[in-house]
């Protein structure tokens, strides 16, 4: 079967787009062949700097041919519709087939028999409109073309086994020829003659086509030549791709720069070489400090070994450094403190304020929760008073991501306590699922209070994450806090913390937003008489009523929010989610730490024997329990001794009440485990009860005494979990 190569050959594409660029062209040539009826048996996807490549495998010459059935009049209807049903469909009369319909007799059948067309006018028609419509980030227009491509575009080659599919694309026509390096190859065109050709030609015109081969060959290189310089190279995964993405033929060089510039912090010098020059660091390993040396990757194999090369960088990166040193002298002759005034003039969001008015919000919650987790409290509204002050240095305006590191060194310079600059470096962790979260207490507080701020305030004003779309990172906040509360051991009530945290935010979207108020008079008041009655009590004082209850609303699903998250979480981990979903069940579950024990408890309890011989008779009394409130039958909450017929009701009620008043202790010390024990208690009571006993009894009396026990089987497992939302 013939094979397709297609290459889109320009100037520079930016080594972001690149890999997103390969996959959309996979997807779409691949999407569109297979539209056509042209399967195939395999597509691989390349990127350079100055070409996206396609090739796909085993297309069939020419598309299958189609034969289609279409029905059409009755054979006895008149002329005129016959004749419009034969043009319609392209044929003559003697084309079609008539059959007959038991009901609606004879009608006639056109057999329309389309052969397929050749696979290379397919790929004419489809790799121009692919072009056209392809869907770059940022795209240009150059000369007097309409083209809009990343970077000009200067040839295509397109090949279907081996010959070239000619069309054309804004004045640039198909070819059978590509070019090699820039700058190391002679210049003249490449002329191949399928993928395996093509690959081996560009090998020999110093062009590795593979983006893995060049990540891979730079991190070879890198390594071998710091070991040569007995000096470790610091590893940057990110970074090695992007210059993999800058260069289609890599080589790795050394430079220096003066030993002065080390005196600034390592992570500036880091982000200064690795930013504004795509340059790797290295430290000592004996020491583990950084050196004062830095690795390039040139996109040139030069005839001095690179000593030019290698010289232009260091003047730049000399110059860098140059400028964060002064960045760096000019920051530490202003306090933290004295910093503080200049965050009224940063704007946090349009309607939640300034970060100013941000930061008091942050240290009245770090005050709450440092007493909460007995944390020094002037300590940490402290460290949360001065955690957004770097923003305003001229450090973090230079390199933005070094935000809270960068106040950590001003505060080490100052002599703060240990404790404060901890909280400055790390409150804005974890960022991640792989980030680290703070285990200082103090840097706690002041990490959930930054997070649960957020959280609250885009809350209170209705910007929540939907669907896919998370333009404020709040899926991460909530991880953020999960994580910090759970690794750190922390019991912390979200919903008390939260409440009177939200009335801020809420009371300046009431004073802010007219159309906001309508809404809460709609929603709270629209038991008034009229429109007019609810505005004046809104004003006689039902205001303060109705900011109370939608605190309570929103507060609410905020939680709910944080029970998704925690649902997540906790999957990862390995979790199963219908345990997860039986504790949350419950209602109210606000302590993230009493969530997890809960749900490890149940776990362990339902893999014993017992769990699992008490969740079947739980399930089946609940199902006895629903087909009689289903038909209307209310079951009572009390039970009556007297008109027990057994002992084995006997024994299961006794069973019940031990198990209940043991549950309700066990759970109130938040003894999980124990109040698994008590539950273990019922399950041989259980099992003869449901082995001796017919709860339809005749008596009505007895009947409905018997489905009351069952209702306190069910009533006393709820004490701990939903076992109804447990599958098994």
């Amino acid at each position: 079967m013939p094979d397709l190569l297609l290459e889109l050959f320009s100037e520079e594409i930016p080594a972001r787009m690149q890999k997103r660029a390969s996959e959309d062209l996979s997807r779409l040539v691949g999407e569109g062949l297979t539209e056509a009826g042209c399967t195939f048996d395999r597509v691989e996807a390349h990127a350079t700097p100055r070409r996206l490549v396609l090739s796909i495998e085993g297309l069939p010459a020419s598309q299958p041919d189609v034969r289609e059935e279409r029905k059409g009049p009755r054979t006895d209807a008149p002329e005129k519709a016959i004749e419009g049903f034969l043009r319609s469909a392209g044929v003559t009369l003697e084309q079609c087939e008539e059959q007959v319909d038991k009901k609606k007799g004879a009608y006639y059948v056109a057999l329309i028999e389309t052969k397929g067309r050749p696979t290379e006018a397919i790929i004419a028609e489809l790799v121009p409109e692919v072009i056209r419509k392809f869907p770059w980030p940022k795209s240009m227009r150059w000369g007097t073309g309409t083209l809009r491509w990343v970077r000009p575009l200067h040839s295509i080659l397109c090949l279907f086994g081996g010959q070239v599919v000619e069309f054309e694309v804004d004045g640039i026509s198909s070819c059978d020829h590509t070019f090699g390096h820039r700058f190391m190859s002679n210049g003249e065109p490449i002329v191949v003659s399928g993928f395996e050709d093509y690959g081996m030609q560009l090998e020999t015109s110093f062009v590795m086509l593979e983006p893995e081969t060049r990540a891979a060959v730079i991190a070879e290189q890198a390594a071998s030549l710091a070991a040569q310089g007995r000096l470790e190279l610091i590893e940057d995964a990110a970074l090695t791709q992007e210059t993999a993405g800058l260069v289609e033929w890599p080589v790795v060089l050394m430079g220096g720069f003066d030993e002065s510039f080390l005196a600034l912090p390592s992570e500036v010098i880091i982000t200064s070489i690795k930013s504004h020059q795509k340059c790797f660091s290295l430290r000592d390993p004996q020491t583990g400090k950084l050196a004062n040396r830095f690795m390039l990757v040139s996109n040139l194999l030069a005839v001095d070994r690179g000593d030019k090369i290698v010289q232009g960088n260091e003047r730049v990166i000399a110059a860098r450094l140059s400028d964060a040193k002064f960045f760096w002298d000019r920051d530490l002759k202003m306090s933290l403190e004295d910093r503080l005034p200049a965050l009224k003039n940063i704007t946090f969001h349009a309607r939640l304020g300034t970060q100013a008015e941000r930061v008091e919000r942050i240290v009245s919650l770090a005050g709450e929760m440092a007493e909460r987790m007995g944390v020094d409290v002037a300590v940490a509204q402290k460290a949360a008073r001065l955690c957004k002050t770097d923003l305003v240095s001229g450090m973090v305006g230079e390199f933005p991501e070094l935000q809270g590191l960068m106040g950590s060194y001003y505060a080490k310079a100052e002599g703060l306590e240990t404790d404060v600059a901890d909280a400055l470096a790390t409150h804005y962790k974890p960022q991640g699922p792989s980030d680290e979260v703070p285990t200082n207490k103090v840097a706690q507080t002041v990490a959930l209070a930054d997070k649960l701020d957020t959280l609250a305030c885009f809350w209170a004003i209705g910007e929540t994450p939907t669907g896919s779309k998370d333009p404020f990172a709040l899926r991460r906040a909530a991880l953020g806090v999960i994580r910090i509360i759970l690794e750190g051991d922390l019991k912390l009530p979200l919903l008390q913390i939260l409440k009177p945290h939200l009335a801020g935010p809420l009371e300046r979207r009431i004073e802010a937003e007219p159309g906001y108020v309508k809404q809460l008079i709609a929603k709270y008041l629209d038991d008034d008489a009229d429109g007019a009655k609810a505005e004046e009590n809104w004003d006689k004082g039902r205001r303060e009523e109705c900011l109370a209850r939608e605190v309570v609303g929103v507060s609410a699903n905020l939680l709910e929010f944080f029970a998704d998250r925690m649902k997540v979480y906790l999957r990862d981990l390995g979790a199963r989610h219908d345990l997860i979903d039986a504790v949350f069940s419950l209602g109210d579950q606000d302590d993230l730490l009493k969530i997890v024990r809960r749900v490890d408890a149940l776990g362990i309890f339902l893999d014993s024997e017992d769990g699992q011989n008490l969740l079947a008779g739980y399930k089946r009394a609940a199902n006895i329990l629903a087909a009689e409130e289903k038909k209307g039958t209310k079951v009572e909450t009390e039970v009556d001794e007297k008109l027990f017929d057994g002992s084995e009701e006997e024994a299961m009620f006794a069973a019940l009440k031990t198990a209940e008043n043991d549950g309700v202790v066990a759970v109130s010390e938040e003894n999980f485990e124990g109040a698994m024990a008590a539950l273990a208690q019922l399950r041989a009571p259980v099992d003869a009860f449901f082995d001796a006993v017919m709860v339809n009894a005749e008596d009505e009396k007895v009947r409905a005494n018997r489905l009351a026990l069952l209702g306190r089987i069910r009533a006393a497992t709820l004490q701990v979990a939903d076992f109804s939302k447990i599958s098994g």
